[in-house]
Parts: C-alpha cells; sequence; structure tokens
C-alpha cells in the first residue's frame, strides 16, 4: 500500500462511513467522529476483502468493493452504537 492509497482510503472511508450510518434503520447514538473512524477502517477492511478475493484490480469505479466498504461499515457502525447504547443505559 502507497500513501496515495492510504490517503485515499480515509477520505473514501469518511464517505463510507457516513454511507453507512444512512443506510442502518433508526437512530445511532454515535457521533460524527466515531462515524469517519468506523468508515476509515472499513474502508480498509472491505478494500483488503476485495483484494483477497480479486475484485480491486478492475479499470473504473469498483463497485463490487464499494458495497463491500459499505456493508462493512454498516456492521461497524451497527456494533459501535449497540455498545455504545448499552454504555448509557
Amino acid at each position: 500500500m502507497s500513501i496515495q492509497t492510504i490517503l485515499g482510503a480515509i477520505v473514501i472511508g469518511a464517505i463510507i462511513g457516513a454511507l453507512g450510518r444512512l443506510v442502518l434503520p433508526g437512530r445511532q447514538p454515535i457521533g460524527w467522529i466515531l462515524t469517519i473512524i468506523v468508515g476509515i477502517v472499513a474502508a480498509l477492511i472491505g478494500t483488503a476483502i476485495a483484494q483477497y478475493v480479486g475484485v480491486a484490480t478492475t479499470d473504473g469505479i469498483d463497485w463490487i468493493e464499494l458495497v463491500l466498504q459499505v456493508v462493512v461499515a454498516v456492521i461497524g457502525v451497527a456494533a459501535v452504537a449497540a455498545i455504545r447504547g448499552r454504555e448509557r443505559v
């Protein structure tokens, strides 16, 4: 991974985190900073999964990789929201 790839993952991760939060129904008791962090991690994990299955090397927009990233972000946002929700009770 190059610096450009890592910086791209961070920028895309911020967008992925927001998309993951929007896709997840209901209200999540987490802030935007935590959502962006989850998105960054989801973008990195989604990219790794896509590279593992061999879809990260396509030309243009990697739609399968993007879907994988959003799915991982939804799971991550749901997990963090569940943990944060339990802490507040």
